[in-house]
């Protein structure tokens, strides 16, 4: 049986954590998708890569203090901890697009 999931505490999030994170476009889609949708359950997500892969960036944005990952049953449900990097960085979301349409999605409104 696996352990309980790794989550800093607030206090123990690093930028340089959070800003590696969001240095991949897949991971910044992430926070993005659960910024503007809220939690989802892992399976829902859809991106044209390995699931080796998803689980791989679902476990950085986890690891840096962006998501929190809950076990429920054989699903895992994944939020963003929006309160957390707020607190810790106050308009660093907004700052990196995380709050914000997609660059290509504000192209095709505008």
């Amino acid at each position: 049986m696996r352990g309980e999931l790794f989550h800093p505490e607030r206090g123990e999030i690093s930028l340089d954590k959070v800003l590696h994170a969001l240095s991949d476009p897949i991971r910044r889609d992430i926070a993005r998708t659960m910024h503007r949708d809220g939690p989802c359950i892992c399976g829902q997500l859809s991106y044209p890569i390995a699931k080796s892969t998803l689980s791989h960036h679902l476990k950085v944005l986890r690891e840096s203090g962006l998501m929190r990952t809950e076990i429920r049953g054989t699903s895992r449900v994944i939020s963003l901890r929006r309160e957390d990097i707020e607190a810790r960085f106050p308009m660093l979301l907004d700052a990196v697009q995380v709050t914000a349409p997609a660059p290509e999605e504000a192209a095709a409104v505008g």
